[in-house]
């Protein structure tokens, strides 16, 4: 991979958003909006919507005409729509994998400034320097983590998903290698 090219990360991104996709089109609504786990706080449209909200923060930063644009991940809009209608989240994903396809162009290192809240306070944060290219990784392995929840609540909901849906590129990648490559340590 050249040093400049951030191609492999928009790849991965636009694989899982993909993967996500599949998931849109089998579930029903019902399925998707229903209370599931011990206490009733989960549901596949809720850890859509997480998902597909912190794909848009990104791209709303690079979107920005400021020379280098500051996001905070906790404080994004909540878009109820996402969690309660799957199609909807659907032509999300197509918009978000489209715009991803678009940041082809920026550098890998170009600069963002991540802004975490601390302490509880929403006025209380500390700005991290950060880069395209990191936040893309995040973005995979984020959506990959929340993914693997999904499939855990869509086999109690009886919903079959692709051999390898939540699974990281790089899990899949180490599959791959022959034995003899893998070493002694996973």
């Amino acid at each position: 991979m050249s040093t400049s090219s951030l191609s492999p990360l928009i790849d991965e991104n636009v694989q899982t958003l993909a993967q996500l996709a599949q998931l849109l089109g089998r579930v029903s609504a019902h399925d998707y909006q229903r209370s599931l786990g011990a206490k009733g706080t989960q549901s596949l449209g809720k850890h859509v919507r997480h998902i597909l909200e912190h794909y848009q923060t990104l791209l709303d930063a690079c979107a920005t005409t400021s020379t280098q644009a500051i996001f905070d991940y906790e404080n994004r809009p909540r878009e109820a729509a996402l969690e309660t209608q799957p199609g909807y989240a659907g032509e999300r994903v197509e918009a978000l994998q489209a715009g991803l396809k678009a940041l082809a162009t920026m550098q890998h290192d170009a600069a963002l400034t991540l802004s975490y809240p601390v302490e509880g306070d929403v006025d209380d944060s500390v700005a991290l320097p950060t880069s395209l290219g990191r936040e893309l990784a995040f973005l995979t392995s984020h959506s990959i983590h929340h993914m693997a929840l999904l499939g855990l609540l869509c086999e109690q909901l009886g919903i079959a998903l692709p051999e390898h849906f939540g699974v990281h590129p790089s899990t899949l990648r180490y599959w791959a290698q022959p034995s003899s490559q893998k070493g002694l340590s996973a």
